[in-house]
């Protein structure tokens, strides 16, 4: 009987790696043994853990700023002690939280185009309560200012960042808390603890609603929620082995548990929740293997393996709406290497034809909030506000200002709102939008819109600025080429003198 290979639009995934001269070299990265991915990226910006003498610090680069960093560029340093994990805020592309070996969890306000002349010491908001080191940070996925925090006194502390102040505190865990997850509304919480368990949790008052055993073995595991709220799950078996598991929403029996290998790397889940695709990147592997979940059995469908000669020490993923939509890109890696390298990696879907695939690009989480923090914890949940991909990569949406949302201070006991987030009003458009709107308000005098009966083919455009940004790589390149040439014959130009005389 002949085998039947089933139908998918994603079995032909494959990925690769960026030229050397278009990734970021000459990263201090850290040498930390914590287990986070030590990376955090969105359609703005990169962040990475880095080493730090006499306290905690992280890079924060713009996009564009490839090739080889300067040893005196200038940090995010704010920290006393060493940063354990950091996190994008998903509505608002220039804030981001930073958890430290202070006990402290801080958020920081980027400028646009990065820090530029000195470091960053002085934070928008500094939350303290845990007792010990802060290992995790995540932000809410649809409430405005709502942070999540997790430390080594084994608390979960659930902040407003805006006020400054402790919505809830989730005390049940007995053991260091592994990982943290929260569902696609952020009405529950997921967490894997070191006895093993697994729990569901209520983070508004803390109550454990369901919880059951994981995975057998003592080496950390990780649980994510999925966006039809059943849970995916890394660990290892009694004998040390690498599984994946799936579950149902109330932590039954699992529906389903693989092996993968022998190796005691962890493996960090990194889930599409518009696509289905699930990436497994262990730590101090050189693969990031690839899967497709569907709700229906065997659930969880191997694609394929990408594989490099360099390990792995830390992961950063790239939110949809930073995606190239013109190569059928549907995820981005920025895969850090011992040797101080970020390495980018694409994975695409190979496509014949240059028109926008609609079957690739649902529509993806907005930068907007769906309610405020202060609806959050009256009980109101809401699934995160949407936004076509094609839109935001067409420059039809206009430009939100991303300093917008004045800053307050927090001074002694009083406490003024801070807002971080966008207005509704206001779609954020990616990085090609961006360039792809100021052809149009130059041509009509500085209005975002088009003049009567005039049009303009969206497609063309899209090329337009793709090949204006292939250019830019290539005269960067050469750029840096003639930097050195030059040096090196400043070495010679004495002795050349010397012939002439």
């Amino acid at each position: 009987m002949a085998r039947v290979v089933r139908n998918s639009k994603f079995r032909h995934v494959f990925g690769q790696a960026a030229k050397k001269q278009d990734c970021y070299e000459n990263i201090r990265i850290t040498k930390s043994a914590w287990d986070s991915t030590f990376c955090s990226v969105n359609p703005k910006f990169l962040a990475i853990i880095t080493e730090s003498a006499g306290g905690g610090a992280f890079l924060v680069l713009p996009l564009d700023k490839i090739g080889r960093i300067d040893r005196d560029v200038p940090l995010v340093t704010g920290h006393k002690a060493a940063v354990l994990d950091i996190a994008w805020c998903p509505h608002n592309d220039n804030v981001i939280a930073s958890g430290s070996e202070d006990c402290t969890v801080k958020v920081w306000q980027i400028p646009d185009g990065g820090l530029t002349s000195s470091n960053l010491t002085q934070a928008a908001v500094d939350l303290v309560a845990h007792q010990r080191r802060v290992g995790q940070v995540l932000w809410h996925p649809s409430a405005l200012n709502i942070l999540l925090s997790a430390g080594g006194d084994m608390k979960i502390f659930i902040w407003n960042v805006g006020k400054a102040t402790i919505l809830s505190t989730i005390d049940c865990h007995p053991e260091v808390i592994l990982s943290v997850s929260w569902n696609y509304n952020g009405s529950r919480i997921v967490t894997s603890c070191k006895d093993k368990i697994f729990r569901i949790i209520n983070p508004r008052n803390g109550h454990v609603i369901k919880s059951a055993m994981g995975h057998q073995g003592a080496k950390p595991a990780r649980a994510i929620y999925l966006r039809d709220g059943r849970i995916f799950s890394t660990g290892f078996s009694r004998m040390s082995e690498r599984q994946y598991a799936l579950w149902d929403g109330d932590l039954g029996n699992a529906l389903t548990m693989e092996e993968l290998d022998s190796s005691n790397g962890i493996l960090f889940p990194f889930y599409d929740e518009d696509t289905g695709l699930i990436f497994l990147c262990g730590k101090g592997d050189s693969t990031i293997r690839y899967f497709e979940y569907t709700p229906e059995a065997p659930y969880i469908h191997y694609i394929n393996t990408y594989s490099s000669s360099d390990p792995q020490r830390g992961m950063g993923v790239m939110p949809k709406r930073g995606m190239n939509i013109a190569t059928c890109e549907i995820a981005r890696f920025y895969k850090l290497l011992n040797n101080g390298l970020c390495e980018v990696i694409s994975f695409t879907v190979p496509r014949k034809s240059e028109l926008f695939q609609e079957d690739l690009y649902p529509d993806t989480t907005a930068e907007e909030h769906a309610i405020t923090a202060d609806e959050w914890i009256d009980g109101k949940d809401a699934n995160p506000r949407l936004v076509s991909v094609r839109d935001l990569n067409s420059g039809s949406k206009s430009q939100s200002n991303t300093s917008s949302g004045g800053l307050g201070t927090i001074n002694g006991n009083q406490k003024q709102e801070v807002v971080f987030g966008k207005s509704s009003s206001n779609q954020k458009t990616s990085p090609n939008s961006t360039q792809n709107s100021s052809p149009q308000k130059s041509a009509n005098g500085g209005s975002g819109g088009l003049q009567q009966g005039q049009h303009v083919d969206n497609e063309f455009i899209e090329k337009l600025v793709e090949e204006m940004r292939r250019v830019k790589i290539i005269v960067k390149g050469h750029e840096r080429r003639i930097k050195t040439l030059e040096e090196r014959l400043s070495q010679y130009e004495a002795p050349v003198d010397d012939l002439d005389d």
